[in-house]
């Protein structure tokens, strides 16, 4: 319930389906403003009463979240230009005096509909590298290889990445002409590649970011670590699979 007679606006990029660009638009809504509103409670709001600036009623804004705590990565769009995650952004953080809030879905990844868009070229790009353990738990295998703290240390960071493709989307390598797999699959060769049992296939991994679109594609321009909700060191991950994979390859030289 509102408990003043602030308001909120915001203005939302929409596009009515995958297959029909044509109906891509501005629409701008006014909500009542709320304590510790974030994006995703204003979109609800919305949601009740779907009705633009104008007076028009429209349908109801399509988006997508399911965690509300930054865990899952599915709320991810541009707000007011910069990719994030929208349960974490406070309408009082991130409101700009009597301007909208400039909501748009990410650039990088086919729109679905209105702020929603299809991933998965992130989870194909997983595929890609191998990103898991090879157990099938057909049989006991006994207890698993023990991992120092020092290793536990290193390799937490990297496992708390979500796909949520911001790392992505921040990055002038990854664009509709290229087909560089980006930060998040790197980071999870170097992840897995870390893991007592994951070595076992590290060489698969390496060779899949060494031909093409792979580790090479990498311009060093260091967005992904600005964005990336995590604060995963994507950096330093692209660097090590980077000489992981040139070991590799001139040890696969010397062995001919």
């Amino acid at each position: 319930m509102a408990t003043s007679d602030k308001k909120v606006r915001l203005k939302v990029h929409r596009q009515d389906g995958a297959e029909l660009p044509e109906t891509r638009r501005w629409e701008e809504f006014e909500i009542p403003w709320q304590p510790q509103m974030n994006v995703i409670s204003a979109l609800m709001e919305v949601q009740k009463r779907p009705v633009t600036t104008a007076g028009k009623t429209v349908p109801p804004v399509v988006w997508e979240c399911v965690c509300l705590e930054e865990v899952c990565g599915s709320c991810t769009m541009r707000i007011n230009g910069r990719v994030r995650q929208s349960c974490s952004a406070l309408v009082d953080a991130i409101g700009k005096g009597d301007a909208p809030i400039v909501l748009e879905p990410m650039s990088k990844f086919p729109v679905v509909r209105d702020l929603v868009v299809d991933r998965s070229r992130m989870f194909e790009d997983l595929k890609r590298v191998k990103a898991w353990i090879n157990l099938d738990g057909s049989h006991e295998l006994g207890p698993g290889p023990r991992q120092s703290p020092e290793s536990q240390e290193q390799t937490y960071p990297l496992s708390r990445c979500m796909t949520c493709g911001c790392c992505l989307e921040a990055c002038p390598q990854v664009s509709a002409s290229s087909d560089f797999i980006g930060p998040a699959a790197l980071s999870q060769v170097r992840l897995f590649n870390l893991h007592p049992s994951g070595k076992m296939h590290a060489s698969e991994r390496l060779e899949a970011v060494m031909g093409e679109g792979g580790v090479e594609g990498c311009g060093k321009a260091q967005n992904c670590v600005e964005v990336c909700p995590k604060e995963i060191p994507l950096v330093d991950s692209i660097a090590s699979v980077g000489r992981d994979a040139t070991k590799h390859m001139l040890l696969g030289w010397l062995l001919k």
